[in-house]
């Protein structure tokens, strides 16, 4: 069987966690080279990085790192996110430019550093993490929807400046997923099985999202199956968005 993403390097921020480490191993899967970003290490990677995304610097030195490789993403995935709950009457600025520097100022760095050389060979693409929260309002999240919902905004306008150079760029955006970070939130409930009930009754298809959902779409958009696709936010929800509830 023909691999898709063969000859290809992919770039992939959040490659330890739970929807980033998805990503890549199914790309890594598919023939590509993956150079895995982090805070901590990734388990695995042609190239692994560590990174602080909210620090320009860290990113910075990250950047230097993969031009020094001699590895050229022909693909970013920004999955690093920030996902804190913070109740909006008590968000700080520096809560808020935290949140904004780690998913959405990182999303622009990349494309910043790594566009040029897409744009140089006509071709290209890259892929950003939203979520449904973007959309939808959920009490104490408004610094992570509002990030997200920039972070869409971002791919539209960077979608139209990169098209006429044949790079192109989307969004996923993924209700409640089966991650560490996801799991995290429900043991902070009061009662985290209730809590946890009452979410997948979100979900009309009946349960959570596994990162392997996501990370299929990811493959999909990524790929050359996708070469006509440019600009558009991608929901992976369950059928969340259909009646929010």
């Amino acid at each position: 069987m023909t691999q898709r993403l063969a000859g290809q390097v992919a770039m992939i921020t959040g490659a330890a966690g739970g929807i980033g480490g998805a990503i890549a191993a199914r790309f890594a899967n598919e023939g590509c080279r993956i150079i895995a970003i982090d805070r901590v290490e990734a388990p695995s990677g042609d190239l692994t990085l560590l990174c602080d995304l909210g620090d320009e610097t860290s990113l910075a030195h990250a950047v230097e790192a993969v031009g020094a490789s001699g590895l050229e993403p022909d693909i970013v995935v920004h999955a690093a996110a920030m996902g804190d709950a913070c109740p909006t009457m008590d968000t700080n600025a520096a809560f808020l430019a935290r949140m904004f520097a780690v998913n959405v100022g990182a999303a622009l760095r990349l494309v910043q550093a790594f566009a040029p050389g897409m744009q140089a060979r006509r071709r290209g693409c890259f892929l950003f993490v939203s979520s449904i929260n973007s959309t939808y309002a959920t009490p104490g999240l408004a610094a992570y929807a509002a990030s997200k919902a920039a972070l869409d905004s971002l791919m539209r306008t960077l979608a139209l400046e990169l098209a006429p150079d044949n790079v192109r760029v989307n969004s996923v955006r993924p209700a409640s997923i089966d991650t560490p970070l996801w799991r995290r939130g429900m043991d902070a409930q009061p009662n985290p099985e209730a809590a946890i009930a009452a979410n997948i009754k979100r979900h009309p298809l009946g349960r959570i999202g596994r990162p392997e959902d996501v990370a299929a779409l990811a493959l999909f958009l990524c790929s050359d199956d996708a070469d006509w696709i440019t600009g558009v936010d991608y929901q992976v929800d369950g059928g969340a968005s259909v009646t929010r509830r």
